[in-house]
């Protein structure tokens, strides 16, 4: 009896640990409500989506600066995030990304629009 109180005591710690290193899973479609638009705007790397990273991505989080970790590694330039754009964009859709923190619209939009039009290195 007392190895089963402790079996589910233990497991109990897991899930509990486990659920508050995690972001909450959004509701509904899996978009997290989030939509964007490109109409109108022609994000380049170098001043739209370069201070995304620096601010909320990588230096200013410590989540996906050099030498990362986490999952999708380092965040810090044109061709790190190329190489993950669509990972990227799946995870800023669902809501898991940015983890600490939010995107405005217009980072939205940006990131976004940047990824569908090929993630220029521009």
């Amino acid at each position: 009896m007392k190895h089963t109180h402790r079996t589910f005591f233990f497991l109990s710690c897991i899930t509990g640990l486990l659920a508050a290193c995690s972001k909450p899973e959004p509701a509904g479609n899996g978009t997290n409500g989030l939509s964007y638009s490109c109409t109108g705007i022609s994000p380049k790397f170098s001043t739209d989506i370069q201070p995304i990273l620096t601010g909320v991505c990588s230096i200013n989080s410590n989540c996906h600066g050099t030498g990362s970790l986490n999952t999708g590694g380092p965040l810090t330039n044109q061709s790190e995030v190329s190489a993950k754009a669509g990972r990227i964009k799946a995870a800023i859709l669902s809501g898991a990304m940015p983890q600490n923190g939010s995107l405005t619209q217009s980072q939205v939009n940006a990131f976004l629009c940047w990824i569908d039009s090929g993630s220029p290195d521009n």
